[in-house]
């Protein structure tokens, strides 16, 4: 490993001690760290300055992986960011729970122990796409369409490969990855996926119709979300971020990206390991007090 970026939001304080850790030893291991400047700022001036300081949007440009320090909504950011490239992502955990951000940050010395020494897998995760006012955007969790502020409720006619699947009469609706499916999707009432199944959740968020239940299907099938009646004001989100305004009429077509987000794991932790140990399955149910 020749060269690690390290990203975290320089307005938190706790992930951007976690990125001078982690500087600080790999450039004793003789590694070199890049920062955005925007993070070089915070650092100790001593140690930002034997740091390589470019846009974070550039990192795939000389870093071989990036580092992410914070939660999962951190290492979301930089999945955007590098959606177009083959650079591996490490989330260190720095708030609660993490499913993708899943090395915790006070493990964070054995961690990189186990960078330095190549003890990690590389997963591929699949992700989403959509194309609204000509830009294209990605998502690697969900895109929502749920209603806007002044909205008590919406309605959505949801299409898949054309095929009329339901009017949805609620606060929105999630089109999930399995990566996404413990993230919003899974508060929303939706299913745990495994992330190596080839599908796409439709979740509900809810919903006025009880028997509207969330809908799993092939991650080669087009969905196009409507807003067919008048006096409908929307959003669309993507990953936590509103990426567009919309209003009656509108429609949002979401498909299976070409790309991929490579993330780092543990080597010998599967994600049946990270299910026990976060949403606490471990717990043994037959234990008597």
């Amino acid at each position: 490993m020749r060269s690690i970026a390290l990203f975290a939001f320089p307005q938190r304080p706790h992930a951007v001690d976690g990125v001078a850790r982690a500087a600080t030893r790999l450039l004793s291991e003789g590694v070199d760290v890049i920062v955005s400047a925007d993070l070089a700022e915070v650092l100790p001036s001593d140690l930002a300055s034997r740091c390589e300081v470019m846009p974070a949007s550039e990192f795939e440009r000389s870093a071989d992986m990036v580092i992410s320090f914070g939660g999962d909504g951190t290492l979301l950011a930089v999945a955007r960011l590098l959606i177009d490239t083959d650079t591996p992502i490490m989330g260190v955990n720095v708030g609660r729970l993490g499913f993708l951000a899943e090395f915790p940050v006070a493990a964070l010395d054995e961690a990189l122990d186990d960078v330095m020494n190549g003890a990690y897998r590389i997963v591929d995760r699949t992700t989403l796409s959509t194309e609204v006012n000509g830009i294209v955007t990605h998502a690697l969790n969900e895109f929502v369409v749920e209603k806007s502020t002044q909205a008590r409720m919406i309605a959505i006619r949801a299409y898949v490969n054309e095929h009329h699947v339901a009017d949805y009469r609620a606060d929105g609706i999630l089109v999930a990855t399995p990566t996404g499916s413990t993230a919003y999707s899974l508060a929303a009432g939706g299913p745990i996926i495994a992330p190596s199944s080839r599908v796409i959740c439709l979740t509900p968020i809810s919903p006025h119709t009880l028997t509207l239940r969330p809908l799993i299907v092939q991650d080669n099938s087009e969905i196009r979300l409507e807003l067919p009646f008048a006096d409908t004001a929307a959003s669309l989100v993507a990953d936590g971020q509103i990426v567009a305004s919309l209003t009656a009429g509108s429609s949002v077509v979401i498909r299976s990206s070409d790309h991929m987000v490579k993330l780092i794991k543990r080597a010998n932790s599967t994600y049946y390991d990270l299910l026990r140990e976060k949403l606490l399955w471990s717990v043994d149910a037959t234990r008597r007090t």
